[in-house]
Parts: structure tokens; sequence; C-alpha cells
């Protein structure tokens, strides 16, 4: 395709895989992108490129980076950056998410998924930019049962948390927008890590119960059958379903999905063809660390007097997904297996999970101290820094979705 795609997001975890797979397949990309205290936009990119050089041994090309903030009308943009996106980006791939699930005093989840939703279009209307490939959530279906379709949004459904009533509302705000001639929609399941190196930049989701597990489980001794002791009760069967899906598949089905024109157009549920269960993520963790003694209970109650010590710390810290624990649907991916069928989604099973393990416990579960990438070695002239729309992903308080 000729002209530059405009990403959003591409320094959250989904859009720096997103940043890596489009410019493989020869896209033009012009990213939005802003400085934090610790470095300027233009390292924060070339920290991302040199990390996929480095892994991969090859050279990409430096995207164009143009100045804005997702929470202002038109993403900030002058007259000569909007003259500048009117005249070379053919589209609009809007991926920057705030995740988290509750509202707080930053006006956030709510600011940047639907305030800024609507900054973008209003952005795309200015430009003249009519097509449009947004990413939402499978979790815009809330509290619904059974399996939900492609081309299901609206049916009066409630909401597990704000993040999903934001996305919802920025959804149907997106499909209403009626100067946008080809809207594309990517509704990814919960996101989980890559699925060879098991590389993350959020915690979230089934990391929860990983790192929960590497904190607390190693702290009691090894016994003479050479397992740990960790007696732990749940209110669950274990066999609850659990839609998640491995970054580097996501990122390279929405590739494969954007550089085919005949798949634009269409919604895609990016979910996996089997699910996880809490048992699988559990028994996992526990084969790990050589440790035994977890019990599922079924959805009775458990008297929190009656917690013995290492229930006491680790039921608490999983109660963010209580209405998670056994509402998960089942999703329909008509679309995705018609135009992207070729690309099979990997199982999540015990040794990826311990690829997950491995890597969390060498991040130090996100607090090892990133080394700051060198210059690039040349500056176009005409290249515009710019302000991040994705930051709240590393700090956000729910599960990676995006």
């Amino acid at each position: 395709m000729s002209g530059y795609l405009l990403l959003t997001g591409s320094t959250g975890l989904l859009g720096r895989y997103l940043v890596r797979d489009l410019l493989e397949r020869g896209e033009k990309l012009a990213l939005i992108v802003r400085g934090t205290k610790q470095e300027s936009a233009e390292e924060r990119v070339e920290s991302i490129l040199q990390f996929w050089e480095q892994q991969s041994g090859k050279r990409f090309s430096r995207p164009h980076l143009i100045q804005g903030d997702l929470r202002r009308p038109l993403l900030g943009l002058g007259e000569k950056e909007i003259a500048w996106v009117s005249k070379n980006c053919r589209a609009v791939m809007h991926s920057a998410a705030s995740l988290k699930f509750h509202g707080d005093g930053s006006g956030e989840p709510a600011l940047t998924n639907i305030g800024g939703s609507e900054n973008m279009l209003s952005l795309c209307q200015r430009a003249k930019v009519r097509e449009l490939h947004y990413v939402s959530t499978a979790y815009v279906c809330g509290l619904r049962d059974g399996t939900i379709y492609e081309s299901d949004l609206d049916f009066g459904q409630s909401f597990r948390n704000d993040y999903e009533s934001s996305k919802h509302q920025a959804e149907t705000i997106v499909r209403n927008a009626d100067y946008i001639d080809r809207l594309t929609v990517y509704r990814p399941a919960v996101i989980s890590g890559d699925s060879q190196s098991g590389y993350t930049n959020t915690y979230h989701g089934i990391y929860l119960y990983l790192r929960l597990m590497a904190l607390l489980v190693p702290r009691h001794p090894i016994g003479p059958d050479g397992l740990r002791q960790t007696s732990l009760r749940l209110p669950m069967t274990g066999q609850e379903r659990r839609n998640v899906v491995p970054i580097d598949w996501v990122s390279r089905v929405m590739a494969e999905l954007y550089i085919n024109p005949e798949a634009h157009g269409c919604t895609f549920h990016l979910a996996p063809e089997k699910c996880l269960t809490p048992k699988m993520i559990i028994d996992s963790g526990y084969s790990y660390f050589n440790s035994t003694g977890i019990e599922y209970v079924g959805y009775t109650h458990i008297d929190p007097a009656t917690y013995n010590a290492f229930e006491m710390a680790m039921l608490p810290g999983l109660a963010m997904y209580s209405n998670y624990e056994n509402t998960d649907p089942t999703f329909d991916c008509s679309n995705v297996k018609q135009f992207a069928g070729h690309v099979r989604c990997p199982e999540i099973d015990e040794a990826m999970l311990h690829t997950y393990i491995r890597f969390g416990e060498a991040d130090r579960w996100g607090k090892r101290k990133a080394r700051k990438s060198a210059a690039p070695k040349e500056h176009p002239p005409d290249r515009i820094l710019a302000y991040s729309l994705s930051d709240h992903a590393s700090n956000a308080d729910s599960n990676a979705v995006l």
C-alpha cells in the first residue's frame, strides 16, 4: 500500500509489536509518541527499534514521528502537522488505550478511551483520512454468556468494570462516525506475553497469578519429598474458561489483516482456539516451584477466619479478577479464520507458562532497569517529535487487553 499508516499507542505492548510486524511487511509508519522525564520521544522509539533489531538481526526503517496529545482536540496537532497527515497518511490505526479497570481522580479510563477516541476521530475528519483501523476489546460484550459473534455490540449488557464500559462506548462512537468510509475493528481477548521469549512490559492478567506464586511459594522450604507444601483453597472448579492469547500472535494476525484490503471493513475477534483454565495456570506455577497443596473447592465461600498463612497472602491478591472467574464467554472468530486462518494461535501450555515465569523473574516483574538506547545515527530533517498516547498501559491496574 502507498502512503503512511498513522499509528497511536506505539510504545504500549501491542503497539511495539505492531511497529515490528508492519515494518517487516514494508509498511511506512507515522507514530504519535511523547517524551517522558527519562527519555525523549525519539529515544523511546529508537529503544523499541533497536530491541527488535537485536532480536531479529534485521535493520528497520525509522518511522516518522508526530507531536500530539491524545487528550487534546485534534490530538494537539497544529495546521502544519494536520496538513502533513492529510497529504501523507492513507489510514489511521488507533491502538492507544488506558487499561485501568476502575475510574480514578485522573479521569481514566474514560479520558483516554472515550475522549481520546473522539479526538482521534476529529483528526481523521479534519485531515480527511477516511480509513480507520480501531483496536477495541473482545470484552465490549460485557456480562453476556454463550457465543459472542463478531457482529455483536449492543445488547443492553452490563459490564464488570469501567474499562469494559469505556471501550464499549468508544467503539460505539467510532462506528457512528459517518465520515469514516472503511472501518476495521480488532477485538483481542486477554493478551499475554510473547509465546517464544515470554517478553511483556505489562504484568496483568495471568501474570498476577504467576507473580504471586513467584513471590510467595519460594518462601516455603522444600520438604523431604522434594516439594514445598503450600496449601491453598480456591473458590472455583479450576476448569473455568480463560480467553488468553500471546501478544506476538495478536500482532501478527493484525498485520496480516491490515495488509489484506479484502479484510478491511470487518470486525475480528482475536481469541484462542483452546482456552486456558485457572488449573492450568496455577498447576504450572506449582510444578515450576516444586510445590503442592492446591485444592479447588468450587463456588463456595471460604471464611477468611479460616485462612491459613499462605491463603492470607495469596487470596486477597486474586480478588481483582473475581468478576472473570466464571463468566468468560465463547468468542466466534469466523472472520479471523476466513482471512488469517493460516496464522494459528499458539496454545498456552505448561512450557509456555514456565517461559513467562522465567522472563518475569529475569525482569524482576517489571522492575528491572531498562538500558538506555543509543541515539539514532540519522535524523531526517522533517521528523517531528511527539507525545506518546499509551503510557497509561505501563501503570494500568487491569489485564492487558490491548
